[in-house]
C-alpha cells in the first residue's frame, strides 16, 4: 500500500529504520519509480505517490530527531543513494522534504516542530526550501530578493524567487527575507519563515524548461505584501540558525550525487561482456570508479555521525566532500557514455539522462563553483595569521 492511499490517521505508523529501511526503498525505487522515471524526466511528471510512500517508510526524515525520525543522517543519505542510483530528480526531491523537515525540527518553534513537523515527515504534507538565493547571498554572490518590513504581529513581505523545487499548490517551504527598516534601508538581520503556497499573497509561476528534472515540482514565487506572523517564523535573527544547519543541508546532497554515481556505474557494468574488450582502453573504468566512489561513501559516512558539528574546519570537509561528489558524478555518467557508445547516445537511455543529472550535481546550490570558493574563504579565515 503507498502511503498516498493511508487514510490521514495512519500517517503515524512508526517508521522504519537500518537495513528494513533500505531494504523497502530499494524495492519502491527499482519498482513504482524505475516504471515512471521517463515520464519524470521528458513529460515532467511530479511522482507524489512515491514521495509520499517514501516519506511513509521513514527515507526523508530518518535524520530528524525522534520521536519523527531515527537521528541517522547516514541512513538518509543512503536511502536518497538508493533512490537516485534510479532517478536522479526524485533523489534531488527527497532532499528538498529532507532540509524542510531539517528546518521545522530544528526552529524550535512549537508551532511548526509539532503537528506541521508530524505531517510533514509522514508524507501527510510536502515541502521544499528556497534557500538558493540566501546561500549565495551569504556567499556573497548575489543579493537577497525577498524583503520583509516589520508590521504589528510580523512582517510583510515582497519579492520573487525564480525557482523552487518540491512545490504545489498545497506545498510549502523555507525562506529567507532581509529584513527592511522604517526608513526603507535593508538592516543587517533576515527573518527565516515557512512559505505556503497557498496563502494570500503568494503567486506560483511556471518556469522555462530545463535540460533535465523536469518533473521535480519546480516554480518560481511572487510575493506580493504576504504576511507572516509568529507562528510561522524558523528564525529570527537567521544566521545563528544557519550557521547551524548548514553543513547538515550540503552532507544531505551528497546523497544525490552518490546515487547518480552507482547508477552510471551500473551502465558500465552492464556493456561490459559485450564492449569490455574495447571499453578496457577508456579512462575511469567501472571497477576504479567504485573503488573511488566507496571510498567517498565511507568519507560521508563519517562526517554523517556529527552532522551538526558548527566547526569550520568541519564545514570545510563537508564542502570538500560534497564538491568531490559533484566531480565524481560528471566523470562517472560521462564515463558511461563513453562505454555505452551509441545505445547511450539515444534519448530513451539512462545513461543520457544520467549525463543530465550529473550536470544538475554540479550546478545546483552549492555548486562546484561556489563550493570551491567557500572553501578557498574558510581556508584563509582558518590559517593562523
Amino acid at each position: 500500500m503507498n502511503a498516498a492511499d493511508l487514510p490521514r490517521d495512519a500517517t503515524h505508523l512508526p517508521p522504519l529504520a537500518g537495513d528494513a529501511l533500505l531494504t523497502a526503498v530499494r524495492a519502491v525505487a527499482q519498482g513504482p519509480l524505475q516504471q515512471q522515471v521517463e515520464a519524470i524526466d521528458r513529460q515532467g511528471h511530479y511522482p507524489a505517490a512515491v514521495l509520499r510512500e517514501l516519506a511513509a517508510l521513514g527515507a526523508m526524515s530518518a535524520h530528524l530527531d525522534p520521536p519523527v525520525g531515527a537521528g541517522s543522517y547516514a541512513l538518509a543519505i543512503r536511502a536518497m543513494a538508493e533512490v537516485s542510483r534510479v532517478c536522479g530528480a526524485t533523489g534531488f526531491m527527497m532532499w528538498c522534504q529532507a532540509v524542510c523537515g531539517l528546518y521545522l525540527q530544528q526552529s524550535g518553534n512549537p508551532a511548526l516542530a509539532g503537528a506541521v513537523l508530524q505531517r510533514h515527515a509522514s508524507g501527510a504534507s510536502l515541502g521544499g526550501t528556497a534557500l538558493s538565493n540566501p546561500m549565495k547571498s551569504y556567499a556573497q554572490i548575489e543579493s537577497l530578493l525577498l524583503k520583509a518590513t516589520p508590521v504589528e504581529g510580523g512582517y510583510r513581505v515582497n519579492g520573487t524567487l525564480p525557482w523552487v523545487s518540491n512545490l504545489g499548490p498545497h506545498h510549502y517551504c523555507g525562506a529567507i527575507a532581509a529584513v527592511v527598516e522604517a526608513d526603507g534601508s535593508t538592516s543587517q538581520r533576515e527573518v527565516m519563515f515557512l512559505l505556503r503556497c497557498d496563502a494570500p499573497g503568494v503567486e506560483m509561476r511556471e518556469c522555462p524548461s530545463f535540460s533535465a528534472m523536469e518533473g521535480t515540482g519546480t516554480w518560481a514565487l511572487r510575493l506580493q505584501d504576504h504576511f507572516i506572523g509568529t507562528a510561522d517564523i524558523m528564525a529570527d535573527p537567521t544566521r545563528p540558525f544557519i550557521a547551524r544547519i548548514r553543513a547538515a543541508f550540503v552532507m544531505l546532497q551528497c546523497g544525490i550525487a552518490l546515487g547518480v554515481t552507482q547508477g552510471a556505474i551500473d551502465s558500465m557494468w552492464a556493456v561490459e561482456a559485450p564492449l569490455g574488450h574495447v571499453n578496457q582502453f577508456l579512462e575511469d573504468r567501472p571497477a576504479a570508479l567504485q573503488a573511488e566512489l566507496d571510498a567517498l561513501t565511507a568519507r560521508v559516512m563519517t562526517l554523517a555521525e556529527t552532522p551538526l558539528d558548527g566547526s569550520t574546519g568541519f564545514f570545510i570537509d563537508v564542502l570538500d566532500a560534497r564538491a568531490h561528489g559533484a566531480e565524481l558524478c560528471l566523470r562517472a555518467a560521462q564515463s558511461a557514455l563513453m562505454h555505452q557508445g551509441a545505445r547511450g547516445y539515444l534519448m530513451s537511455s539512462d545513461v543520457q539522462r544520467r549525463v543530465r543529472e550529473s550536470h544538475f550535481v554540479a550546478i545546483v546550490t552549492p555548486a562546484i563553483k561556489h563550493l570551491r570558493k567557500e572553501i578557498a574563504r574558510l581556508s584563509t579565515e582558518e590559517m593562523p595569521a
